[in-house]
């Protein structure tokens, strides 16, 4: 009975039914990227580990807001040096390498782009340096260093 008037109703709106199963894909697949994207980011305390284990700490922020306060011993790189990490960061490939900005948004995307890359181990802090601050953990000032 119930077979018969959902057959009725998916031909009475195809339509419907079509946009239905559209949303609800779309819907899995935002899912899935997200938990892949959670896979790839870390918080400000598990990157505090990763840190301590060697990881290298890339800062993807304009140099004036590096200058203002970074992560301790962070590299800024810009997304151009992003682009061609595989050459500036060669050595590092086997490294696990922590990048952020300052929501996480960009490090995102830099992150992605470092994993084409080949660097497996690449990931975002979670919140980016704002959510280091949140957290009322260290920064450094000054210029530092590029990668």
């Amino acid at each position: 009975m119930f077979t018969d008037h959902l057959s009725q109703y998916i031909h009475l709106h195809p339509w419907l039914v079509t946009a239905t199963a559209i949303v609800a894909a779309l819907a899995v697949l935002v899912e899935i990227r997200a938990r892949t994207e959670s896979f790839a980011s870390v918080s400000p305390q598990e990157a505090i580990q990763l840190m301590n284990r060697g990881a290298l700490t890339i800062d993807l922020r304009a140099g004036d807001q590096f200058a203002a306060g970074h992560v301790a011993g962070a590299r800024r790189m810009d997304g151009e040096q992003i682009l061609k990490a595989s050459e500036v960061l060669k050595k590092n490939k086997q490294k696990p390498i922590i990048v952020y900005c300052n929501s996480g948004s960009l490090a995102a995307a830099a992150v992605r782009q470092l994993r084409a890359q080949g660097f497996e181990q690449a990931v975002n802090l979670r919140g980016g340096i704002s959510a280091w601050r949140a957290e009322h953990l260290p920064v450094e000032k000054g210029a530092g260093r590029d990668a």
